[in-house]
């Protein structure tokens, strides 16, 4: 399978469709527009903790209270094994932990934080959009050293 400058892959037989790293960008630009139009600002996307094994934070945005979001974002065809929401597991979760603790650390005072999830569950074929669920404090970092 071939991958273009697009981000489109061609599939046996020539059909062209978008690599997973395309589909991913598309579903963290809606995500951060839905986030936007309901007040919150971004502060960082993709902010990545140093050395191996660390991890992402998809979007990190600021509510208007001053509050410190960290956004994780799911995008799921099908609902299989729980859909987009579900595929946050422990694992997902600790490094999203331990990449807002070194974005954190960074900070000379540590705001009110919460970790969200933005999960897109569907293609978006037919013309439909593709249904956006915001779960708000979807988890915590008790438990996580």
């Amino acid at each position: 399978m071939a991958v273009s400058k697009e981000g489109v892959e061609r599939a046996k037989g020539g059909a062209r469709r978008p690599t997973t790293r395309a589909l991913g960008e598309a579903a963290e630009l809606g995500a951060l527009a839905h986030l936007q139009a309901a007040g919150l600002v971004l502060v960082a996307r993709n902010f990545r903790s140093p050395g191996r094994g660390g991890g992402e934070v998809d979007l990190i945005m600021r509510e208007p209270d001053g509050t410190l979001v960290f956004v994780e974002v799911r995008a799921r065809a099908g609902t299989g094994h729980g859909g987009a929401a579900a595929s946050v597991g422990w694992a997902q979760q600790r490094r999203v932990i331990f990449a807002a603790r070194h974005f954190l650390a960074r900070l000379p005072v540590w705001p009110p934080c919460r970790f969200d999830v933005v999960a897109l569950q569907g293609d978006g074929g037919a013309g439909e959009a593709a249904e956006l669920v915001w779960l708000k404090a979807a988890f915590d970092a008790s438990g996580y050293s």
